[in-house]
C-alpha cells in the first residue's frame, strides 16, 4: 500500500464489500485486499466447461440479495445489474410425475396444492403481507436489532421458526406436495431437518418466494461483485488482488481492519496478539457439512418430467419430506448417501447470456460429510435422472469440485461447509464466540465481518455492514450512519 488508508477490509466477499462500501460512504479512505484475482468470494461466475457457458461456482439465485436491507439500499438496478426472476422461483419434483411448485404468487401456489391451500396461505400470508418487516428484523442482529412496524407477524414467525421443519411440515399440511416444499428450502441450510430452526429457514425462504422473488442476475452472479466493487472505486476506494494476508502486523498503522474470513484465519493472522481464551472458542467453533458440486454443459433443458419444473429457477431433488429428512441427515452425522438432497439451479431457464444460441447451463451440489473429498457425481446424476430420464444425455460437459476443493477455491469454505460455521441455534446465538458483540475482537481496531457472524450465512451484506457499523462507532466515534451513496448518474 502507497499510503495508509484509513480501514482496511480483508476479502472481496458480498460481506466484505458491504463493509467496505458503508466505511467509505463516511468519507474514510477505504482499501480491500483479497487472496484471488477477482472480486466475489462466493459471488463468482467463470467459465469450467467449455468456451462460452458461463457458470456460478458458488451462489446463483438471490432471494437474500434482493430482500436485505443493505442490498436494497444498495439498489441492484440503479447499478447497471439486472435482476431476472424466473416464471417459477423453486419447484420440488415427485415420484410419478408429479411435483410441488412455488409461484411467485402466493394464491396460485396455494391453488396448487389442493387441500393444503388454506393452510399455506395461513402460515405464509402475514409473512408475505409483513415480509420487510420480517427480513429486516431478522437480519439485523443483537448488537443493531432494527424496530419492527409488524410485531404480530415477527411474533407470530418466531413462534413457528423455533423448531424444526419436520414437526411444522406435518403439524400445518396434510399431503405431501406443501410438506416437501418447505422442508426442500429448509434443506439450504446444511442442517440436521429434525434441528430446532429450520423450520424458520423453510418458512423465511418460502416466503420470499412469494415476497421479493429468487432471482438470478443476468450474466452471472459475478456481475454483482463488479457492480460493488465498481461503486467502491466510484467513492474512493480501491481493491488490491492477488494479496493473501498471513500476519495483521501488515496493517499496523491502520485504524481499522476488518476481516470477512473464517475465525480460525483471523486466529492465525493474529497469532501471540489474541488472548488464549479467544483461540480456545474459536477452536469450539464448528463447521457444518461441505458440498460436492457439479457444472454442466448441456445440449438441451433439462427433461424434467413434470413441465412446470423446467421452467423454475431452482429445483430441490430429493422425492418425499422423508427423503429430503434422510438425504441431509446423512452428512450431518458424517455419512455419505446414494440419495442425497440435490439443490440445483438452472440459469439459463431465464438467462440465455450464459450459454451458445440454443445451450444451456445447470449446477448442482449436495452435503457431504464435512472435508470429503468423495466425487458424488453418480449419485448427483441418478437423483435428476430419476425426475428427468434422458438427462444424462443432454451432457456435453462437466465440472466437479469436491469439499477441499471449494476450500481451496475460497478458504471461508472451511472443509467445504459454504456457510463458514453451522447455522445451529447455538451458533446462530453466539457467533463465532460467545460475546455480546461478536463483531468486535479482543483486538480493538480489528473485527469480524463475514458470514461468521450474525446473521450468519447467505449473500445478504449484513455481516459486513453490520461491523462497518460497530467500527465507525467505536473507532471513528461516527454513531449518525450515512446512507450508501447513491450511483451517479449514467
Amino acid at each position: 500500500m502507497s499510503s495508509r488508508p484509513d480501514a482496511v477490509v480483508v476479502g472481496a466477499g458480498p460481506n466484505g464489500l458491504a463493509a467496505a462500501l458503508r466505511l467509505s460512504a463516511a468519507g474514510l479512505r477505504v482499501q480491500v485486499v483479497e487472496r484471488a484475482s477477482r472480486p466475489g468470494g462466493g459471488m463468482r461466475t467463470e467459465e469450467v466447461t467449455l468456451p462460452g457457458f458461463a457458470h456460478d461456482i458458488c451462489s446463483a439465485v438471490h432471494p437474500m440479495g434482493v430482500a436485505s436491507p443493505f442490498f436494497r439500499e444498495f439498489d441492484w438496478a440503479s447499478r447497471g445489474v439486472r435482476m431476472i426472476h424466473p416464471e417459477i422461483a423453486f419447484a420440488h419434483p415427485l415420484d410419478g410425475g408429479q411435483a410441488a411448485i412455488a409461484h411467485h404468487d402466493l394464491e396460485r401456489t396455494a391453488a396448487g396444492l389442493g387441500a393444503d391451500g388454506d393452510a399455506y396461505r395461513a402460515l405464509l400470508g402475514p409473512l408475505v403481507e409483513h415480509g420487510d418487516d420480517v427480513i429486516d428484523y431478522f437480519l439485523s442482529s443483537a448488537f443493531r436489532r432494527l424496530p419492527t412496524r409488524s410485531p404480530g407477524a415477527v411474533t407470530r414467525f418466531a413462534l413457528n421458526a423455533l423448531p424444526n421443519v419436520r414437526w411444522l411440515a406435518h403439524r400445518a399440511f396434510d399431503g405431501e406436495p406443501a410438506r416437501a416444499l418447505v422442508g426442500g428450502a429448509a434443506a439450504h441450510g446444511m442442517l440436521d431437518l429434525t434441528r430446532p430452526l429450520t423450520a424458520g429457514l423453510g418458512m423465511v425462504l418460502t416466503m420470499l418466494a412469494h415476497h421479493r422473488g429468487w432471482p438470478l442476475p443476468e450474466g452471472g452472479t459475478q456481475r454483482m461483485a463488479d457492480a460493488m466493487v465498481t461503486a467502491l472505486e466510484q467513492q474512493g476506494g480501491s481493491v488490491e488482488y492477488d494479496h493473501e494476508v498471513t500476519d495483521l502486523r501488515e496493517f499496523d498503522g491502520v485504524a481499522a481492519v476488518l476481516l470477512d474470513t473464517s475465525p480460525d484465519a483471523f486466529v492465525a493472522m493474529a497469532g501471540d496478539r489474541l488472548p488464549p481464551g479467544y483461540g480456545r472458542w474459536v477452536r469450539r467453533y464448528k463447521h457444518g457439512p461441505g458440498v460436492f458440486k457439479v457444472d454442466w454443459a448441456l445440449s438441451d433443458p433439462v427433461p424434467w418430467t413434470h413441465p412446470d419444473v423446467r421452467r423454475a429457477g431452482t429445483v430441490h431433488v430429493a422425492g418425499t419430506l422423508a427423503e429430503t429428512i434422510a438425504g441431509e441427515a446423512a452428512p450431518a452425522a458424517g455419512r455419505l448417501t446414494d440419495r442425497p438432497y440435490v439443490l440445483a439451479v438452472q440459469p439459463t431457464v431465464v438467462d440465455p447470456t450464459r450459454a451458445p444460441e440454443g445451450k444451456h447451463v445447470f449446477w448442482a451440489y449436495v452435503h457431504v460429510p464435512h472435508g470429503s473429498d468423495v466425487d458424488m457425481t453418480t449419485q448427483i446424476e441418478a437423483q435428476v435422472e430419476r425426475f428427468a430420464p434422458g438427462f444424462r444425455d443432454t451432457i456435453l460437459a462437466r465440472a466437479t469440485k469436491t469439499a477441499p476443493q471449494m476450500q481451496e477455491w475460497n478458504p471461508n469454505n472451511v472443509g467445504g461447509d459454504i456457510s463458514n460455521g453451522e447455522a445451529s441455534l447455538l451458533q446462530m446465538l453466539a457467533r463465532p464466540v460467545p460475546r455480546w458483540n461478536t463483531y468486535s475482537t479482543p483486538m480493538d481496531h480489528v473485527f469480524l465481518a463475514s458470514a461468521a457472524t450474525p446473521p450468519g450465512p447467505a449473500v445478504h451484506g449484513m455481516c459486513g455492514d453490520n461491523a462497518a457499523r460497530v467500527a465507525l462507532r467505536k473507532v471513528f466515534g461516527v454513531r449518525d450512519v450515512p446512507p450508501l451513496r447513491p450511483a451517479p448518474p449514467t
